[in-house]
C-alpha cells in the first residue's frame, strides 16, 4: 500500500512566494483529496529553513489558515511541516487544534536533538509524524543510518528521504531505501526533486525497495525544477495496477486549472537547475552561477564542487 502526499502548496510556494489565494488553497485542498490523495500539506509552519520576506499564507501556516482548509477537508487529511528552530512550545498544541493531524519535521543532520524533542511532544499530542532528513545525496551513509535509527527511536511514523539537490539516481535511490529499512521499523518516504529529469524512476525505485510513502506535486510545481509530478505518478500506478482510489482525471483538471491561473506553475528544468543537479550543490547555490552563458555556469559549478570535496 503506498500513501500519497501532496506538497503542491508548500513546495510549489517556492515558485510563488507562497503566495497563493486562501481560495484557492482551499478549492487546492478539497480537489486534492477527491481525487484521492492520503494527504495534503498545506504550508509551512512559521516559514522555511531561511527567511523570505513578504512571505505567503501557505508559507506561515496560520491557525486561522488551517481552519480554513480544516473547515472543507477532513483534518485526518491534512499535514504540515517545519524547521524545528522555528517553533515554540506552543505551536504544536495549536497546530492540532486548528487541524493539522499529521507534522513531518525538517531534521537538521548536525544537530538533530531539538527536532527529535519535538517529535515525541508532536507523538504525545496525537499527532502522526514523519522525519525528513533532507540533502541525503550529500550525507555519508553511517550518518543517514544513525539519523534514520534515532527518529524511529523517537518514534517518528515515517523516515523521509529527500532528495532536496535532485541529484539522486535510481540505483542510489534503492540503496538508501534499503539502508534505512535494516535499521528502522518506521515507515520509508521519499521526496524527490527533478534536476535530472529522475524524479518518477527515483520514485518507482524507491516503491520497488520498500518505501511506502511519495510525495508528489501537481504539475511537479516546487523549488527548483519541482518535484515528481502528481499526475505523472498517478498514471504509472495506475499503468502498473496500484492505482485504485485515485481519480487521474481530476488530478488532471486540478493541473490544468492550476497552470492556467498561476504562471509560475508552468513545468520547466532550467538548464542551470539540471547543472546543480549534475554537481550535487544545493539550489542556495544558484546564485554563485554565472547568467551570461551556460558554459561559464557549469564551469563555476565545477569548481563549486571541487572545493566542497576538498
Amino acid at each position: 500500500m503506498i500513501t500519497n502526499l501532496d506538497v503542491t502548496l508548500r513546495d510549489g510556494g517556492y515558485r510563488n512566494n507562497f503566495e497563493f489565494p486562501l481560495d484557492y488553497a482551499i478549492r487546492h485542498a478539497k480537489e486534492s483529496a477527491a481525487a484521492g490523495m492520503e494527504w495534503i500539506e498545506i504550508g509551512y509552519r512559521n516559514g522555511s529553513f531561511k527567511p523570505m520576506p513578504d512571505i505567503g499564507i501557505t508559507g506561515l501556516g496560520a491557525d486561522d489558515y488551517i481552519r480554513a482548509i480544516a473547515d472543507v477537508v477532513a483534518p485526518e487529511r491534512l499535514c504540515m511541516i517545519l524547521h524545528p528552530k522555528n517553533i515554540t512550545e506552543d505551536d504544536l498544541p495549536r497546530m492540532y487544534e486548528a487541524g493539522i493531524r499529521l507534522v513531518r519535521f525538517c531534521l537538521p543532520s548536525g544537530a538533530p536533538g531539538p527536532g527529535l524533542a519535538m517529535l515525541s511532544q508532536a507523538a504525545d499530542l496525537g499527532f502522526s509524524t514523519t522525519v525528513n532528513i533532507t540533502r541525503v545525496s550529500q550525507l555519508p551513509r553511517r550518518r543517514l543510518a544513525e539519523l534514520a535509527a534515532m527518529s524511529g527511536d523517537a518514534g517518528a511514523d515515517v523516515v523521509y528521504l529527500a532528495d532536496s539537490n535532485g541529484s539522486l539516481l535510481p540505483h542510489e535511490v534503492s540503496e538508501l531505501v534499503t539502508l534505512v529499512r535494516s535499521v528502522t521499523d518506521a515507515a520509508i518516504g521519499l521526496h524527490a526533486h527533478n534536476n535530472l529529469g529522475l524524479a518518477l524512476s527515483n520514485a518507482i525505485a524507491a516503491v520497488d525497495a520498500g518505501a511506502t510513502w511519495i510525495d508528489s506535486s501537481v504539475l511537479g510545481m516546487g523549488k527548483g525544477p519541482g518535484n515528481l509530478v502528481t499526475e505523472q505518478w498517478v498514471a504509472y500506478l495506475a499503468r502498473h495496477g496500484r492505482g485504485q482510489g485515485y481519480d487521474l482525471g481530476r488530478i488532471l483538471s486540478l493541473a490544468h486549472g492550476m497552470e492556467a491561473e498561476f504562471e509560475e506553475a508552468v513545468p520547466s528544468l532550467p538548464l542551470p537547475d539540471l547543472i546543480l543537479g549534475h554537481f550535487d550543490l544545493s539550489v542556495e547555490e544558484r546564485s554563485k552561477l554565472p547568467t551570461h552563458w551556460i558554459g561559464d555556469a557549469f564551469s563555476a559549478a565545477r569548481e563549486l564542487k571541487a572545493a566542497g570535496a576538498r
